[in-house]
C-alpha cells in the first residue's frame, strides 16, 4: 500500500513527509473501556489557565469516578503543556508552532487510543486539540463526522479574524480554510466534510460567520431552539440529521457552552448560553449512542475556579454521562458493539 504524502512546515519552509493512509484495521470495540489522554495547553486559547485543566480533572477524582462507574481506564498520560502568549509577530495566527507541536504529540497518543477500541475522552486545554483527535481517528476511519457543542462557531481565519486566536478559528480549519500549517495537518482536505460537521449550541456569531453558515451545508442548531425543544430532542434530532446510526463521529464539547451563572469557570464567559441541565440532557444522549469514537472537553479553565467547584461539577457530569453509555450498551435491547472492520475506503461490517 502505497503511502500518502503529506506536508508539514519547518523554519525554511515546507518539507514533504510520507505517510500511511487509511488503515484496514480490525478495530473491536470495546465499551468497557475508556482510553484517558491530557492535553494541556492554551497556545489556542485567549488567556492562561486552561492548560491547567487535566490536572484538575485528575486531581477532582475524573479517573476513580470513571473506575466506579465500571470501565476500565486506560491512561496514556499528559502531553507536554503548551501555553497561552500573545504572540505580537504573527497577530493573525497566534502560537502556531506550538499549537502544531501539541497537535502532533497528542494525535500519537490518540491513534493508539482509537485503535484499541476504547472510547478516547480528551481532557483540555483550548479547541483546538480538536483536531489532534480527529486527525488520530481519521487514520483508521475514513467517513469521520464531527458534532461540535461550542457557543460560538469557530469560523473565523486568519483573514477573517478579529483576535488572531486560533480557538475562534478551529472548525474552519478543520475544514480546510486557513493556515497552512493546520490545514495541512492532517495532510488531505478537508479533515471533516462541510456536510458531515454540525454545530450545537450557537449563540455568539461574528457577521462573517453568519454570512458563511447561510450558505453552508453544515446544520446547526442555535442555543435558544435547543432551549425551546428541550436538551433530549434537540440532541435526537442533531443525531438524525447527522445520520449517526450510518457514520462514527467525534463529540466536542466546549464548557462556555454553559450558561455563565451555571458554569463561570471558562476563557470567554458571556451572558445567556444554555443551561447546565440541557447541556447535561444534550451530552446524555450523544454520548450514548454506540458510533461514538471519541470526545474532547475543552475550555474548563482552573485559574477562575479557586475552590475547586468547578472541577468537581465538571467530573460529576463526565461521570454521569458516561455511566449512561455504559448502561446502554449493557441493556439487551441495545445492538452489541462488535468488531468493525474499517477499510481504507471508509466502510465498515
Amino acid at each position: 500500500m502505497l503511502p500518502f504524502r503529506s506536508w508539514q512546515y519547518r523554519r525554511g519552509g515546507w518539507i514533504a513527509q510520507d505517510r500511511e493512509p487509511n488503515l484496514s484495521v480490525k478495530i473491536v470495540r470495546q465499551p468497557k473501556k475508556i482510553a484517558l489522554i491530557g492535553a494541556p495547553s492554551s497556545a489556542a486559547a485567549f488567556s492562561l489557565g486552561s492548560e491547567k485543566a487535566p490536572a484538575a480533572l485528575r486531581a477532582a477524582g475524573i479517573v476513580d469516578r470513571l473506575q466506579t462507574a465500571g470501565y476500565e481506564v486506560i491512561d496514556h498520560g499528559d502531553c507536554a503543556p503548551r501555553l497561552f502568549a500573545d504572540d505580537e509577530e504573527h497577530r493573525r495566527a497566534r502560537n502556531l508552532s506550538q499549537i502544531v507541536a501539541g497537535l502532533n504529540d497528542l494525535k500519537l497518543r490518540a491513534e493508539l487510543a482509537v485503535k484499541s477500541g476504547a472510547l478516547v475522552l480528551v481532557l483540555g486545554g483550548d479547541c483546538a486539540q480538536a483536531i489532534g483527535l480527529l486527525a488520530a481517528a481519521r487514520r483508521y476511519y475514513h467517513h469521520l463526522n464531527l458534532l461540535w457543542v461550542d457557543r460560538d462557531a469557530d469560523l473565523n481565519t486568519p483573514a477573517s479574524t478579529p483576535s488572531g486566536r486560533i480557538d475562534g478559528m478551529v472548525v474552519a480549519h478543520i475544514l480546510g480554510k486557513g493556515a497552512p500549517e493546520l490545514v495541512r495537518f492532517w495532510g488531505e482536505q478537508p479533515l471533516v466534510r462541510e456536510p458531515d460537521v454540525t454545530l450545537f449550541g450557537l449563540e455568539r456569531l461574528d457577521p462573517l460567520e453568519q454570512e458563511y453558515l447561510a450558505k453552508s451545508p453544515m446544520r446547526h442548531s442555535y442555543a435558544g431552539d435547543i432551549q425551546f425543544q428541550g436538551g433530549t430532542r434537540a440532541a435526537q434530532e442533531a443525531l438524525a440529521h447527522m445520520h449517526a446510526e450510518a457514520h462514527d463521529f467525534v463529540l466536542h464539547v466546549d464548557v462556555d457552552v454553559i450558561a455563565q451563572e451555571d458554569f463561570p469557570p471558562v476563557n470567554v464567559p458571556g451572558r445567556g448560553g444554555l443551561r447546565f441541565e440541557e447541556v447535561q440532557l444534550a451530552l446524555l444522549e450523544f454520548t450514548k449512542h454506540k458510533n461514538l469514537v471519541g470526545l474532547d472537553i475543552a475550555q474548563y479553565n482552573p485559574d477562575k475556579d479557586p475552590d475547586g467547584g468547578g472541577a468537581k461539577k465538571l467530573v460529576d457530569l463526565l461521570a454521569e454521562i458516561l455511566a449512561a453509555r455504559l448502561q446502554a450498551a449493557e441493556t439487551p435491547a441495545t445492538e452489541p458493539s462488535g468488531a468493525t472492520e474499517v477499510s481504507s475506503s471508509g466502510s465498515s461490517a
